[in-house]
């Protein structure tokens, strides 16, 4: 008894410890008799001013090294190859709780509660923050910008309400939104998925809130709609008719489009493929399996894919492998420019800081021509143990001086030409008038045969691939 006393009191004293840090947190000085207004317009990051471009040689954390928006790559501006957007929901919802451990973050603006009141505020700090990144885009989940609510008719009205202020800051500020989406997977009425779910209701509970997400996506000139299945699949075939649901899935999204024409948005449609976490076997598990599902089903015209980068490693394929397969199959759309940790087995959704990836994925992008009106979302979070306010902004401009290195790399590397004569040259055989024939659909097999018997055994060149990797270091 006298153990569970002591532990009784240690836990008092660490919720008291907890209450004070978010009160002392709650309201910056400046704004003291404003922090309990709704429309409290105090400054979220006093001290921190717009980050501006310094070059290389900068020492400052607070600074673009790499990232300058004006510079002109390859006939076209830096801040137009990216269309880079601030994620809501690891940015101003993330909170750096773990499986295994309880919150680390307590921000300022933060009072401890999800009301409609603490969601504005949020919706004002996101603004704040993107005006002095300099960053023009914002994505947001409709569950993590506003509370649910008791019905279905409340959860809308919240969304509304905060959807408005988002409207007029975005009006003030010139931003606007890359994408929208409806969260699907958080809720317990998706334990079994939301359009694959077994139970009607649940799928048409989904489909209501998908509804109302397009229409506010489409309300604030969003020029993309993101569907990701986190539950869309199964933990057992043992219980499950997976061809039922795979058509119930594809059901749901010609609803989607049906919807989308009927009230006018002209933004593009985004599946982002994941193989599995939370569930065990999702039905996007990559770009190949994402891409046969909407041939399949007669929807490849409608839709293009969302790659996120860590999503890709948990695949078995490198980032690049996936911008490829998406872009070769004219689905390229949008990036979560994110990464993984090889010794981690989950998603960790850690902020790109690989050069040499970020050179990979900007050549696939140059390739595709760029990727509006999709861009490049930070769908990453801080570090748990990474608790400073200032660090929100040291994450992001890392990031973004990552993919403006790889940018610049990807450039060079192109202006050089070496790297592409090596693949040229690899392919040569085929320059011919019987390899023209091959590629045409022209050359049957007794064609062939009868060439290869002419030709005899063939010889056959190196791929050179310690060349390569030569030249794209030489880039670096």
């Amino acid at each position: 008894m006298k153990t569970w006393g002591i532990l009784l009191l240690l836990l008092c004293l660490q919720a008291v410890t907890y209450a004070v840090i978010g009160e002392s947190q709650t309201c910056p000085a400046e704004n003291v008799g404003k922090c309990d207004d709704s429309d409290w317009e105090g400054e979220f990051f006093p001290g921190i001013n717009k980050i501006k471009y310094e070059g290389p040689s900068s020492k400052n954390p607070l600074s673009f090294k790499w990232y300058n928006a004006e510079e002109e790559i390859l006939g076209k501006k830096m801040k137009d190859w990216f269309r880079f957007s601030v994620a809501f929901w690891h940015t101003f919802r993330g909170t750096g709780a773990d499986p295994f451990g309880a919150p680390t973050k307590y921000w300022p603006w933060e009072d401890g509660t999800n009301s409609l009141k603490m969601a504005k505020r949020r919706m004002r700090a996101n603004f704040e923050f993107i005006n002095k990144l300099g960053v023009d885009w914002w994505c947001f989940h409709d569950r993590d910008i506003a509370p649910d609510g008791e019905t279905l008719e409340e959860a809308n009205a919240n969304l509304d309400e905060v959807v408005a202020l988002a409207k007029e800051l975005q009006m003030q500020s010139n931003k606007k939104v890359l994408w929208g989406t409806a969260q699907l997977f958080m809720h317990p009425r998706y334990m079994h998925g939301a359009a694959t779910s077994s139970e009607l209701g649940v799928y048409a509970y989904a489909a209501a809130q998908v509804k109302k997400a397009l229409e506010v996506t489409h309300y604030l000139g969003g020029e993309n709609y993101v569907f990701w299945g986190g539950r869309e699949g199964y933990q057992s075939l043992l219980n499950t008719d997976m061809e039922r649901e795979l058509n119930h899935l594809a059901r749901f999204f010609e609803a989607a489009v049906a919807y989308k024409k009927k009230i006018g948005f002209n933004g593009t449609l985004l599946i982002e493929p994941k193989p599995q976490e939370p569930t065990k076997h999702q039905y996007d598990w990559d770009a190949a399996t994402t891409a046969n599902f909407l041939r399949k089903y007669g929807l490849i015209g409608e839709f293009k894919l969302n790659i996120e980068c860590n999503h890709a490693t948990l695949s078995g394929h490198s980032c690049h492998h996936e911008l490829e397969t998406a872009r070769i199959n004219g689905l390229l759309g949008n990036i979560d420019a994110n990464t993984g940790d090889p010794q981690v087995g989950w998603d960790t959704d850690q902020f790109l800081v690989d050069i040499q990836e970020a050179t990979m994925i900007m050549l696939s992008v140059i390739r595709n021509g760029g990727i509006a009106p999709g861009g490049f979302n930070f769908d990453a979070k801080l570090r748990r143990e990474s608790t400073d306010v200032e660090d929100l902004f040291i994450a992001h401009i890392i990031g973004m001086d990552t993919m403006a290195r790889g940018l610049k790399n990807a450039a060079t590397l192109i202006a050089d030409g070496t790297l592409a004569e090596l693949v040229r040259k690899r392919y040569q055989s085929f320059d011919t008038e019987i390899g023209a024939q091959i590629e045409a659909g022209k050359a049957d097999f007794d064609f062939l045969e009868k060439k290869a018997k002419q030709w005899g055994e063939p010889k056959v060149a190196s791929a050179k691939q310690e060349l390569a990797e030569m030249i794209l270091q030489s880039a670096l």
